[in-house]
């Protein structure tokens, strides 16, 4: 399971499984599991041997960057899962457990964080997995030359992180080594505890490892581009790397060294498809694992010699607005900026027919979500905040109100001026999200608005995002989506430092919230349920980010095959259990 919130394909904005992000570990108790759908596929003996192949669906070639604390595409996740395992083992719920690599300890009144790897839990070198090598990736984390992502207050509030980061300490002093580099245990000094340590994907502490022994002579500003990263990288998962094709494929086998034993299968070839071929790959049985297009549902549902597993993914779709920029690693908003007007916000949520769409287009499978905290975060999930639904009327009275007259076709600024606002869209699956961001487009005309795709058409997933990151410019608002991590703590993706706050909105109520949620006094969780609601309503009410959607994520797994679950306990051990029936 992965510790991080990444940016999301445009899968899920066409009603398709979505197939890229590397943030946490989305996936839904079995509680939230659609009543036709089971989470595991029926359990049988299985036998050694065979080669699974795998689908990786993406209209793009992946990156092939093979570091937890570099990648911010979960395509890239998705290809290394077979090696690439976390720490940490948990329960359905996603709270820690020792039953993983490594075992956690929490000393809330010393502030600490102790993590203790296994004796036997090996890279595919053969080599053991030592304290440093759980050091090493908070150095890639903070030096700012690694240029990570994944640099957080959250990461930030480890004692002598600060100042490595700066550059003021060769060492982070925070972080402890009692047995010695070659040791197998760290000890972590926070500068505050905090209430969600003990989830998974809490972004206080890494869930991953990195060979020291084989990356230290690269420098920090090679890292993401050396060979070591992308051609050849050490993992201590049930599987190896043996071939990349780059951007197109992997093969895996056994990792000899893994910590649980011998893996079943013995090899695993995943390739990357086009969603337009989804359909016909499963009418085919080309792959053994492959995800379902929601879109493409009733085309396949019927196909023979699949099991058909489901969740609820943690995950969703958002519209965001731009009203800033990101500067000396703050967001910084623009009071001037054309978006930073809440009422035209407002109206242009309450324009959006989501449900209609998505029932249109994924058979139902997708659909509208009320908040930003997704339903599996059970009490955290306020169902009685303020949300949008689709109002025409309410847009349109929204935008009267507010001063934007009607000229003609088309609405003025208050001010008389012209207002042509400019739309960023990932491209998705076939024509399906073409159709679906014309139809919000043709919405926004309903209510006067004169929306435009900022480059024309749609945009490719990583070129897409390279705008995104990098504030450029002819852009007003864009269609994203995010993976969620299994910690609900929405802080890494909206605070005021967070480079994933896209929208760069910052606000005092919206920072004392972010605040409150992770504070002293969420310890007590009727308290932190409370700031949860209120951060929720607030959000919507402000539109800076509208949440959209989140859809049934389906998997097609062969018939042959045995032990694949898609709930989280199972979420580590999954690959090393699958496999074919005797």
């Amino acid at each position: 399971m992965f510790s991080k919130k990444v940016f999301a394909s445009a899968g899920l904005l066409a009603g398709v499984a979505l197939t890229l992000t590397a943030c946490g570990s989305g996936n839904n108790s079995s509680s939230d599991a659609t009543p036709h759908f089971k989470q595991a596929v029926p359990k049988k003996t299985v036998k050694s041997g065979g080669t699974l192949k795998v689908a990786i669906e993406t209209d793009t070639p992946f990156t092939g960057i093979f570091s937890q604390e570099l990648s911010s595409s979960a395509i890239d996740s998705e290809v290394s899962q077979y090696g690439q395992e976390s720490l940490f083992d948990t329960d359905d719920n996603y709270k820690i457990n020792d039953k993983g690599a490594a075992t956690l300890k929490i000393d809330q009144n010393a502030k600490t964080v102790t993590i203790t790897v296994k004796k036997g839990v090996k890279w595919s070198d053969g080599k053991q997995v030592v304290a440093k090598d759980l050091e090493y990736p908070y150095e890639i984390l903070g030096n700012k030359e690694s240029q990570s992502p994944y640099y957080t207050s959250a990461i930030a509030s480890i004692v002598g992180m600060p100042e490595y980061h700066e550059g003021k300490a060769s060492k982070i002093s925070g972080i402890e080594m009692p047995d010695g580099e070659n040791g197998r245990t760290i000890v972590i000094h926070f500068q505050e505890m905090k209430p969600g340590m003990y989830q998974s994907g809490n972004g206080y502490f890494w869930e991953q490892a990195e060979p020291y022994h084989y990356l230290k002579d690269v420098k920090f500003k090679d890292l993401a581009s050396s060979d070591k990263v992308r051609k050849h990288p050490l993992f201590f998962g049930p599987y190896k790397l043996q071939k990349l094709v780059r951007g197109q494929s992997a093969t895996w086998v056994k990792n000899p060294y893994y910590w649980r034993g011998t893996p079943k299968i013995s090899k695993i070839v995943n390739s990357v498809i086009g969603t337009n071929s989804v359909a016909q790959s499963i009418k085919s049985n080309k792959f053994d694992v492959i995800d379902v297009v929601n879109s493409q549902w009733k085309n396949i549902k019927g196909a023979k010699g699949y099991n058909f597993v489901a969740k609820v993914p943690l995950q969703y779709s958002y519209l965001a607005f731009k009203v800033g920029k990101y500067k000396n690693g703050k967001n910084v908003m623009n009071k001037n900026a054309k978006m930073n007007n809440k009422s035209l916000r407002q109206a242009i949520a309450y324009a959006m027919n989501v449900d209609e769409a998505y029932k249109r287009y994924s058979s139902g499978l997708s659909f509208r979500i009320p908040t930003l905290i997704p339903k599996q975060f059970g009490k955290y999930y306020d169902k009685n905040a303020f949300h949008y639904s689709y109002n025409i009327k309410k847009a349109n009275q929204i935008l009267d109100k507010a001063g934007f007259k009607k000229k003609g076709t088309y609405r003025t600024l208050p001010n008389g001026k012209k207002l042509v606002i400019y739309l960023a869209a990932m491209n998705g699956s076939s024509n399906v999200q073409e159709s679906i961001i014309q139809n919000y487009i043709q919405q926004w005309k309903k209510i006067g608005l004169d929306v435009k795709l900022s480059t024309g058409r749609l945009i490719e997933f990583n070129s897409f995002y390279d705008k995104i990151k990098n504030d450029a410019s002819g852009i007003d608002m864009f269609i994203g989506a995010w993976s969620l991590s299994s910690e609900p703590s929405p802080a890494d993706l909206y605070n005021e430092e967070a480079p994933f706050n896209y929208s760069r909105f910052v606000t005092k109520e919206n920072t004392q919230l972010l605040n409150d949620i992770d504070s002293q006094k969420s310890f007590d969780n009727s308290y932190r349920v409370k700031v949860f609601h209120k951060w929720q309503d607030y959000m919507n009410k402000e539109a800076y980010v509208v949440p959209v959607s989140n859809g049934y994520s389906i998997t097609a797994v062969n018939n042959k095959l045995s032990n694949f679950s898609l709930k989280p306990s199972d979420s580590n051990a999954r690959w090393y259990k699958l496999g074919f029936v005797k």
